[in-house]
């Protein structure tokens, strides 16, 4: 090689047609959103009141100015001193909650039940993985369809399957139903703003707004986890995010082969997913940078599972945050509302429902 003549590396100048097979060889890089900004770590979640200690929480709605909370097979009306009492029971598992401005109460079941008013409505049959529901100004109901495949317990399958069946659908009292939008990766949260819909999409971290006529829009993305419940507030809306994105689960969802092994070999409690809580079992995937060291559990080491809300304004972008992190037990957050001048959170992986100023 001649001085001051520079060998080009492979893959330039005329190198370009070895590229794909060099691919074959090259690691891909996996990267995480940052919580910075808006999603600046805190400890709000670890730090607020506990309003009532109910089993794994899954949804919250208000109704004459009280909280009820779904769990289990019922729903729970929590009264002022924190004693949940049973306001409705059912034969499946509830899945999703929501209270029209009228007072109507509509409850979605495990079964694909959709419940109004303690009666069962006759919804199209596509309807059987409801993750979320709202009420419009009109009074009609928007049902978010998780998956076209699994019942809402399911939500880890249908990520590690790298599902996009999910849909959203309007549906009068009658049953009389409309698909507003489908092929979507788990839609966990809807809610109306004006003529059009607002629907976060949870395996795609993102937040979409869906117009009259099909059209979306990409309005909130890269989202530093999950993505569940939308509900309104006076100067915009929460976001509830219910685990968080990590390098590890990332990457095996890279991994075709093995995740389908995993999937087939190992109960799904203990797969490289996400979780609303951990640190419950010997037998859950850890990684190193979550290993206590002297006893300490690093709140800012990589977890399965995570405390997160966000208070989004009125172009649905990220203001604040309220954080329990990696050392924190209030894990899971399902569904945030506002009641009475505060922030009432529920947390699945700390069985608890929590309140804090807004």
């Amino acid at each position: 090689m001649k001085p001051g003549r520079v060998r080009h590396p492979i893959g330039e100048h005329g190198h370009d047609h070895l590229r794909p097979l060099l691919d074959l060889f090259r690691g891909k890089a996996v990267t995480v959103p940052p919580l910075d900004g808006a999603f600046r770590p805190n400890r709000r979640l670890d730090e607020a009141e506990s309003v009532a200690t109910i089993a794994a929480p899954v949804d919250l709605a208000s109704h004459d100015g009280q909280l009820l909370a779904a769990a289990g097979n019922a729903v729970h009306a929590v009264s002022a001193n924190g004693e949940p009492r049973v306001f409705a029971a059912f034969q499946s598992p509830v899945g999703a909650l929501a209270v029209s401005p009228s007072g109507s109460i509509a409850v979605a079941l495990e079964s694909g039940a959709i419940v109004l008013d303690g009666n069962e409505i006759a919804a199209a049959k596509d309807i059987n993985c409801a993750t979320a529901l709202s009420f419009t100004a009109g009074g009609e109901l928007l049902v978010a369809n998780g998956s076209a495949r699994h019942r809402p317990s399911d939500w880890r399958r249908d990520l590690m399957e790298k599902g996009a069946t999910g849909s959203v659908w309007r549906v009068k009292p009658n049953g009389e139903s409309t698909k507003l939008i489908d092929g979507l990766a788990w839609p966990s949260g809807v809610i109306e703003d004006g003529a059009d819909i607002v629907v976060s999409e949870a395996w795609t971290r993102r937040v979409i707004r869906v117009s009259a006529s099909g059209a979306t829009k990409v309005v909130m993305s890269n989202i530093p986890g999950y993505p569940g419940r939308l509900t309104r507030i006076d100067d915009g809306a929460l976001l509830s995010i219910f685990a968080p994105v990590n390098r590890l689960i990332e990457f095996v969802l890279q991994e075709d082969q093995y995740r389908q092994a995993m999937m087939e070999e190992i109960a799904p409690e203990f797969w490289i997913a996400p979780s609303l809580a951990s640190g419950r079992s010997f037998l859950e995937p850890l990684q190193c940078g979550g290993i206590k060291t002297m006893g300490i559990h690093k709140p800012w080491s990589p977890s399965r599972s995570y405390g997160l809300v966000a208070r989004l304004d009125q172009d649905f972008q990220p203001t604040a945050s309220y954080h329990s992190r990696a050392d924190g037990k209030r894990h899971g957050i399902v569904a945030a509302l506002s009641l009475n001048g505060r922030i009432h959170a529920a947390s699945a992986g700390g069985d608890e429902i929590l309140a804090m100023a807004l």
